[in-house]
């Protein structure tokens, strides 16, 4: 029997069920500007291990309140007074929890508004898709609060916006946002009105594909950036016999091939 998600068994997580297994994901920490406690962390890290097994077709990560989330609390973390070693335990449960969203195999769609900063953009990029509206602004202030990133930016964010931008945002404390932090990457989609609606549009968008395509898409892609050339092409072609050759792909093929289906258009 499939696991099942208590939404009661959440505090600093908001969770609510939507149609076709949508689930939307709200950080609930607004006076804090959802910052990430070590609590917040655990959460995530049992909601995404739950996520996969439960059914769900597509997530909307959100945050309550004004902001996305504003990274690590730091109120907590200097109230710790964590040693080295606590802080690198901290760090992997943060690896734990933003692996299991990259690696999953759920499609997650990040309502982006207000700050999306520090370990707030770590947390985004660990989402597949990313959209912003017209408050939401992306940094990474490690460098002037004399801290270095620990939840995957040396990653995921390089991945999106490249080294040298990576590097210049930490250094530097620079902020990017509106149509120049999609140009070079930090958001996939930008909109005038609400993230969240849009985010809710892809979200059901993409539970209409077929589960297993979207675990090879949320997943596969993922490991074969990490493997050579020679080993992604043969994961590759081993995945794309397993989804090409599913049962449930055959009335879609069929609709294809008699042309009853939805036909690309260019918009």
């Amino acid at each position: 029997m499939a696991p099942q998600i208590n939404p009661a068994d959440f505090t600093n997580l908001t969770l609510e069920a939507h149609e076709n297994d949508v689930w939307v994901v709200t950080l609930n920490r607004p006076s804090k500007r959802n910052a990430l406690d070590s609590a917040t962390v655990e959460e995530m890290v049992d909601f995404f291990s739950l996520a996969p097994r439960a059914g769900v077709r597509a997530i909307v990560l959100a945050g309550a309140g004004d902001h996305f989330c504003a990274g690590l609390d730091l109120v907590e973390h200097h109230d710790a007074d964590r040693s080295p070693a606590e802080f690198m335990h901290l760090c992997l449960r943060w690896h734990e929890a933003f692996n299991k969203m990259e690696y999953g195999g759920v499609p997650i769609i990040a309502a982006l508004h207000g700050a999306v900063v520090g370990g707030g953009l770590e947390l985004a990029s660990s989402a597949h898709v990313r959209v912003m509206d017209e408050t939401t602004y992306f940094a990474l202030p490690e460098g002037q609060r004399g801290l270095f990133t620990g939840g995957g930016a040396t990653i995921r964010v390089t991945d999106l916006v490249g080294k040298a931008r990576m590097i210049d945002m930490m250094l530097m404390g620079r902020v990017y946002s509106g149509a120049e932090a999609e140009e070079v990457g930090l958001a996939q989609y930008r909109v005038d009105g609400s993230s969240f609606d849009k985010a809710m549009e892809l979200a059901n968008r993409a539970a209409e594909n077929l589960p297993l395509s979207n675990f090879a898409i949320c997943s596969a892609v993922s490991h074969m950036q990490n493997m050579s050339a020679m080993d992604a092409a043969y994961a590759e072609a081993v995945v794309a016999g397993v989804v090409n050759t599913q049962p449930d792909a055959r009335a879609r093929l069929a609709a294809f091939a008699d042309k009853s289906g939805a036909r690309i258009r260019k918009d």
